[in-house]
């Protein structure tokens, strides 16, 4: 499912390269969060009458940072190559797994994968969009939050009903930036059934995969295995965008792949718990 998932993501995020061209990055992200909204509300009510006011802060976070995550990430691929920003952005949670190992020494991979994406971006030939590594940076930050509030909703609700109530939120924070886009930008017809159906992808498919993925994982599990992510970031923009990287770009990326995955090497959850219960569940004890 994880995997499904990262395939998802960033063919979504190849997909909505188009759409950018249109009515900005914040449009096309705003506009994605909405139709993912209605599709949820769709497939699986938000189970508000479940809601607990301990539940609030954490629906919060996740829904704001699911926006911005978003948001962002578009933003940096406006700029920069998509296997490029996925590697960037890949920081942010390979310093959450860092920090969230019991081992320091696991913070020397945050370290080797910042080498490959130095590698990667050659900044010595001087053409390093500034602005775009930035949000590629800013999206990490969100995207390593998103993974620790994402498992702690995901055991909280059953299913994907708690991306029926985050999606929703994630709409309302980024609404400020994306209308002004929407409405000024050179909106054409075709753009609102293109955001449709990519909206279909993430959030609704790729992030309820992550959502119960994250069920059955806990944070360095899952936070290893998007190791793969940046690849997966290169192959569709190889396909879909024509991105061509170069050996040293090659090099780069498998870099940040080899400290993504020997950041953590336990990772097995015990079963989820049952929607609604207090206690949240306990990762095994690596062997």
């Amino acid at each position: 499912m994880a995997i499904a998932a990262m395939l998802a993501v960033q063919l979504s995020n190849a997909l909505s390269v188009s759409v950018i061209e249109q009515i900005g990055a914040a449009g096309t992200a705003w506009l994605r969060m909405c139709f993912g909204a209605v599709f949820l509300w769709m497939i699986a009510r938000p189970a508000i009458r479940s809601l607990r006011r301990r539940d609030l802060p954490a629906l919060l976070v996740l829904g704001t940072v699911t926006g911005f995550m978003t948001t962002l990430f578009l933003a940096a691929i406006e700029r920069i190559p998509l296997g490029t920003a996925v590697a960037i952005e890949f920081l942010g949670p390979l310093t959450v797994a860092g920090l969230m190992s019991r081992q320091r020494k696991a913070l020397i991979w945050p370290l080797l994968a910042f080498a490959g994406v130095v590698a990667l971006t050659e900044p010595w030939h001087g053409t390093v969009d500034l602005a775009g590594a930035g949000f590629a940076l800013a999206a990490g930050a969100c995207w390593g939050l998103y993974n620790v509030f994402t498992q702690h909703i995901g055991d909280r609700f059953s299913g994907i009903s708690g991306l029926s109530l985050t999606i929703p939120i994630a709409a309302a924070a980024t609404l400020p930036f994306g209308l002004p886009q929407v409405t000024g930008g050179d909106f054409t017809w075709w753009v609102l059934p293109a955001a449709a159906g990519i909206a279909l992808i993430t959030p609704v498919i790729a992030f309820g995969l992550e959502m119960l993925a994250l069920r059955r994982m806990n944070h360095t599990a899952f936070g290893t295995l998007l190791s793969v992510e940046p690849a997966f970031g290169i192959l569709i923009g190889l396909l879909v965008l024509a991105q061509s990287p170069t050996p040293m770009q090659v090099l780069g990326i498998a870099v940040v792949i080899v400290a993504g995955a020997a950041a953590q090497r336990s990772g097995a959850r015990t079963a989820g718990p049952a929607p609604g219960e207090e206690k949240a569940v306990t990762p095994k004890e690596a062997p």
